[in-house]
């Protein structure tokens, strides 16, 4: 089938309407629902789900829309232009390659593949065929991380040379994961599962290629868990400029949430922390700080400018192959307890990684 691309439009880009089918039933899929609708422009036309009744109940969520446990239903669908799969990562390539060889226009989930090769296969069947693949590297449309992105890029700080981003949430344990999620198997571990945001952010912002990290896993509150809550990365990028980063899921309080970036440049330093944001907390409640509110939704919005083709991807497919493979080797060091090269990433050396 040929690239579904949507007809000329004669008013504002922004309200061409983009025909969506939605690919998953999980808490995470909810909220790209509820995101989606609030845009203008997304019509959801479909949500696709291994459970019906389930499936119905998130459909109803979107005026319009309609359950389905069959992908292919959807797809076959010509007023769908685009498809975001929201779904466990096992089975992010195989819905994937299935919209694109449908010609549609595809947004993944982080991390976006298990593998580099399984990676490569997504973007041969989206970009390879005509249409776009975005992966939802959510934490580049945050808006503190975005201005420190776009200061580093104007020369405030002169090149880049240290980064330290820390990032703490109550989310994950105790007791709040469960199943693939704690397999390294079916998850890729935590430093792929959770680790390719914090990945990203550093090659991002230090504006270089991974090359070495060392990684380090702390079981804080779950020590019989397979997978640890936390984990610390040393990164080494080909210029040599380094990064610490720190990643912890344990916080005892789902919601609570800790951040703090620090980017050191041959001219000066540009830094940011939640903790001087003022924000609501209680005992039922904790609302997230300004800094990083609303993401998902900046994120969406751009992904139907990119499908629209009125605008070019902020994360592009070269750069989510580094940040996986980087994710992969970290995984692979908190395994081995010593320094990984990225390069040893099986699959590394088939596509090169490009900027």
């Amino acid at each position: 089938m040929r690239p579904q691309h949507l007809p000329p439009a004669g008013r504002r880009s922004s309200r061409r309407p983009v025909g969506i089918a939605v690919v998953g039933i999980g808490a995470f899929a909810r909220e790209h629902l509820t995101a989606l609708a609030a845009l203008d422009g997304a019509d959801v036309r479909w949500v696709v789900g291994h459970d019906l009744e389930r499936t119905r109940a998130l459909a109803a969520l979107v005026p319009g829309a309609r359950a389905t446990t069959a992908l292919d239903e959807a797809l076959a669908d010509d007023a769908v232009h685009a498809v975001d799969v929201v779904t466990a990562t096992p089975t992010h390539a195989r819905d994937t390659i299935a919209a694109g060889e449908a010609g549609k226009h595809v947004q993944v989930e982080k991390p976006a593949a298990l593998s580099l090769p399984e990676l490569d296969a997504m973007v041969a069947a989206t970009e390879g065929r005509g249409t776009t693949l975005v992966v939802g590297q959510t934490v580049r449309f945050q808006p503190a991380v975005t201005a420190l992105a776009a200061a580093a890029r104007r020369g405030e700080i002169g090149t880049p040379r240290l980064a330290h981003i820390s990032w703490y949430t109550g989310h994950a344990w105790p007791a709040g994961w469960r199943g693939w999620q704690l397999d390294p198997e079916l998850s890729g571990g935590h430093p792929v599962h959770n680790g390719t945001h914090i990945m990203d952010a550093a090659r991002w912002l230090l504006d270089d290629e991974p090359v070495e990290v060392f990684a380090r896993g702390f079981r804080t509150f779950s020590p019989d868990m397979e997978s640890p809550d936390s984990f610390h990365v040393q990164l080494r990028t080909a210029s040599g400029a380094l990064a610490t980063l720190e990643l912890c899921y344990a916080l005892r309080r789902r919601g609570e949430l800790v951040r703090r970036v620090v980017l050191v440049g041959t001219e000066g330093t540009l830094a940011h922390s939640t903790t001087e944001e003022d924000g609501l907390h209680s005992d039922a409640t904790t609302a997230p700080p300004v800094s990083v509110e609303g993401a998902l939704g900046i994120q969406l919005a751009h992904w139907l400018d990119v499908v629209r083709g009125d605008a070019a991807p902020v994360v592009t497919t070269p750069q989510v192959r580094a940040a996986l493979a980087t994710a992969l080797a970290a995984q692979r060091s908190l395994v081995s307890e010593r320094r990984e090269r990225v390069a040893d990433v099986p699959g590394y050396a088939t596509t090169g990684v490009a900027a």
